[in-house]
């Protein structure tokens, strides 16, 4: 078996070296044998040993550790996906999640939300903040255009708005499965500490936010059924499913689907009659279209 099959990560860390220009980061170019940095100053970038990083790409180094591969990684100047690449190969696990708070949805992300004509549609955050929807979604969910950026949040809406906890058909339900979703998505997306205000501030403003809270419960938001008392439609039904935003832990879309065709047949006709639009926060609109 070849040499680069054995030793995936080795070869992979020398072709991320030899795709660096010593001149950028200070190194004399002399007369160099290959293109790129050379061992010693990657292992001098990462402040670690030139001999043991010398092995590492040889393949004889001995399994890395976090902390290695992190340094290693910020040495090469290596992207978020680049680096979990990097853990993978050393480590056989992604690294530890980083949490960065989101910068928005790009265009096209947006136009694939509008696409769904009658299926509401939105993407949130890992503390729960809405930052795009569809028209659909503002018709049968909320109108989050109406509301100031900070109060588009679910758990806000869930606990401390009472035209959507009317809506719910069983409201204690639907309440402990959003607080132990939630839960679970900062977790999963290193905000645990970044929840803290919104935790705090929910506690104060319902005791039944706190007492679920306390109980230290957990979901995924995965799929079911979600069944709503509409203000115009009446009673509506709607099968719902939660996906990842590849490259992005920060940002999960949930879409919502009608259950029948009378569903979408009253959607469709509630969207198109009513003045709502869809829409991202202000600060998404400066965007680069991608």
């Amino acid at each position: 078996m070849p040499a680069e099959t054995n030793n995936l990560l080795g070869t992979y860390l020398r072709d991320r070296r030899a795709r660096l220009d010593p001149a950028a980061f200070g190194f004399a170019v002399g007369r160099r044998r290959t293109a790129g940095l050379r061992r010693e100053e990657v292992a001098q970038r990462a402040n670690i040993s030139p001999t043991w990083y010398t092995w590492l790409e040889q393949g004889r180094g001995g399994a890395p550790s976090a902390d290695v591969l992190n340094r290693i990684a910020a040495a090469l100047m290596l992207t978020d996906v680049e680096r979990e690449h990097v853990f993978l190969l050393g480590l056989g696990r992604p690294p530890e999640v980083r949490y960065k708070a989101t910068e928005g949805v790009t265009p096209r992300l947006q136009r694939l939300l509008d696409a769904l004509e009658v299926s509401p549609a939105l993407i949130k955050t890992a503390t729960w903040d809405v930052v795009a929807w569809n028209r659909a979604a503002a018709a049968v969910l909320t109108d989050y255009a109406a509301l100031p950026p900070g109060q588009r949040n679910i758990l806000r809406l869930i606990f401390c708005d009472p035209r959507v906890r009317a809506a719910q058909y069983d409201w204690e339900s639907v309440a402990r499965f959003v607080v132990g979703a939630f839960r679970a998505d900062a977790a999963r997306a290193g905000a645990v500490s970044e929840v803290g205000e919104l935790v705090d501030e929910l506690c104060k403003r319902s005791p039944e936010f706190e007492a679920l809270w306390r109980d230290n419960n957990v979901h995924v938001h995965g799929e079911g059924v979600k069944r709503l008392r509409h203000p115009i439609l009446g009673p509506i039904m709607m099968e719902y499913s939660a996906f990842g935003v590849d490259g992005r832990p920060d940002l999960s879309m949930i879409v919502y689907n009608p259950a029948t065709r009378s569903d979408a047949d009253r959607i469709r006709s509630l969207v198109t009659s009513q003045p709502v639009q869809s829409g991202r926060t202000p600060s998404q609109l400066t965007l680069q279209q991608t």
